[in-house]
């Protein structure tokens, strides 16, 4: 056995052994490495997760509806926009209209009160005109998006105006 130099490593017929320093740092770093990806990757698809939803809602431009033409009128049909919910609305007077069901305000899913004759959404008080979207009480700062409906025999085409 063969002394090559006594802080770093020694030789054995050619090979070399490993000190224990070196050896805590290769497996330092490895773990260092690991607990990096552990917090990165996360972190990443988190930031990256609000462009894949925008770029899969955009993909959306249509949806139809199967059998949504039999709607009873006066009543109302929540149904997914892309990665939204949105509602088809069949009014007593025989007009149909699609809007978004998200309200601007905080985000909460708003319903139809046919009795009433509006769109409420329950967080805020928030009230929408149900022909239009347009925001006529509370603390909602734009109206809902409004899609265009075509009807045929053996469904509802809702898609962006």
């Amino acid at each position: 056995m063969k002394k090559a130099n006594s802080k770093t490593f020694f030789t054995l017929e050619d090979q070399e052994v490993v000190t224990r320093k070196a050896f805590a740092r290769v497996v330092l770093g490895g773990v260092g490495l690991c607990y990096a990806a552990a917090i990165g990757y996360p972190v990443y698809r988190y930031l990256k997760s609000p462009v894949e939803r925008a770029a899969a809602a955009a993909a959306v431009t249509e949806v139809t509806l199967k059998d949504a033409q039999k709607l009873v009128a006066g009543s109302m049909l929540m149904f997914k926009f892309g990665s939204k919910p949105a509602m088809l609305i069949h009014h007593a007077d025989g007009r149909w209209v699609a809007l978004d069901a998200v309200c601007t305000h905080l985000g909460c899913t708003v319903q139809y009160l046919p009795e009433k004759n509006t769109i409420h959404c329950a967080c805020h008080g928030g009230e929408y005109d149900p022909f239009t979207g347009r925001n006529i009480a509370g603390p909602p700062p734009r109206p809902l998006k409004k899609y265009e409906v075509k009807i045929t025999d053996a469904s509802v085409v809702v898609s962006r105006a």
